[in-house]
């Protein structure tokens, strides 16, 4: 999902920064809303541990560039869904901005179109979530068709918004449509793939945590809960 330098350029850049405050702006919500809710100690341990899943999954897991921009495996529902949606958020900016500053130099320019693209999806995810899982259910109990559902929705949305900072920034000709669609066509390995991983950790929380009370995986019970 990061886009590669040059697809968006110059004068249009100016539409990321403004995207990316937003998204910050909502994510500063979203982590006093959670510190009052959970203290301080379960948003820095989670947020912590989300950083460092988001930085694996972009260094250290298989990823490769194709047409406008790169194939990753990021595990965005099952972060969101055991850590709650402020360490989710900060979890994907500082895992990007990590990865960026130390490893890809080159994408720093891009950051605010990268981080607008994981932290709106992220959003979409949420408000999906409200929709699909009742309220106050702990991870380990979250149904198989549940996860499913929102495992495609978080890839539909990452694709959504390459796509758009591809036309965005490129246009409609020929040629980057053709690559918008081989981005696209790639990503259908990870749209198989990743909700595989989803449903193949949340198999192995059921199994290893099948009693009513919320497991010490997830700190304490609030924590479990997707609503976190």
């Amino acid at each position: 999902m990061h886009i590669e330098a040059g697809v968006v350029a110059g004068a249009k850049m100016a539409l990321s920064y403004a995207t990316a405050a937003g998204v910050f702006a909502y994510t500063a919500k979203q982590t006093l809303s959670h510190i009052k809710e959970n203290g301080i100690i379960s948003l820095v341990i989670k947020s912590i541990i989300a950083t460092m899943v988001v930085f694996s999954c972009f260094e250290i897991l298989p990823h490769y560039p194709i047409g406008v921009s790169e194939v990753h495996l990021i595990l965005g529902t099952t972060i969101y869904l055991i850590f709650g949606l402020a360490p989710a958020m900060i979890g994907l900016s500082l895992g990007l901005l990590i990865q960026g500053i130390f490893f890809a130099p080159f994408d720093l320019p891009q950051y605010g179109i990268n981080v607008t693209t994981l932290l709106a999806s992220i959003i979409a995810l949420h408000y999906a979530a409200q929709k699909i899982i009742p309220q106050n259910i702990a991870y380990k109990d979250i149904d198989y068709k549940q996860l499913l559902k929102l495992s495609i929705i978080w890839e539909g949305s990452i694709v959504s918004w390459v796509a758009f900072w591809a036309l965005y920034g490129q246009g409609f000709g020929a040629e980057n449509l053709q690559n918008v669609l081989s981005f696209g066509s790639a990503y259908m390995g990870v749209v198989i793939v990743e909700p595989l991983v989803d449903l193949a950790v949340l198999a192995a929380v059921k199994a290893l945590y099948s009693s009513k009370e919320c497991s010490a995986l997830f700190f304490n019970k609030r924590v479990c809960t997707v609503t976190a």
